[in-house]
């Protein structure tokens, strides 16, 4: 007695374009292990986006999500690579152990998923404010912009920090 035929529209389009997806962030990566990665967690995103039913152009919408995939993948290494770099420049004796570079590493990445959900000039009004202590005018002079929209830019900043699903300790 042969399987029932399944209906579930994640495991249709991952059987008919989960190796064609494959195939196209190896092309772009070089690397069949990081490939499979990152097409991992673009079906992922198809199951946790509950919207596999109404997909109309299966490998335009895949292609959509796997390079926010790889968008977000380049930025980490980029961040990670940073990271790197600044404990290059320290002496071997104030190297952080492995436990402690992995949470850097963790922390650094949930940042740049916070502060990249702000536009530009409010993720950096936040920076100014919160890294270089720089006052609302100060700010507003910085970014060359009226004292009410430096004033904006921060409550808009900590609002979109106040509505993210982890807490911000």
């Amino acid at each position: 007695m042969s399987a029932p035929a399944t209906t579930d529209p994640v495991h249709t389009l991952y059987v008919d374009h989960g190796k064609w997806l494959h195939g196209w962030l190896r092309r772009r990566l070089g690397d069949s292990h990081q490939a499979a990665d990152l097409a991992q967690d673009t079906f992922v995103r198809v199951i946790t986006g509950r919207q596999a039913q109404a997909i109309l152009e299966p490998r335009a919408y895949l292609t959509t999500l796997a390079q926010r995939v790889l968008y977000n993948f380049w930025r980490r290494r980029e961040l990670e690579q940073a990271w790197l770099d600044a404990l290059a420049q320290q002496p071997p004796a104030l190297a952080p152990s492995a436990e402690d570079y992995a949470l850097v590493c963790e922390a650094i990445h949930t940042l740049d998923l916070w502060l990249g959900g702000l536009p530009p000039k409010v993720r950096q009004a936040l920076l100014l404010r919160q890294l270089d202590g720089l006052s609302h005018s100060d700010i507003a002079t910085h970014l060359g912009v009226s004292l009410s929209t430096a004033e904006r830019y921060q409550k808009q900043a900590l609002l979109h920090l106040c509505t993210l699903p982890e807490p911000l300790w």
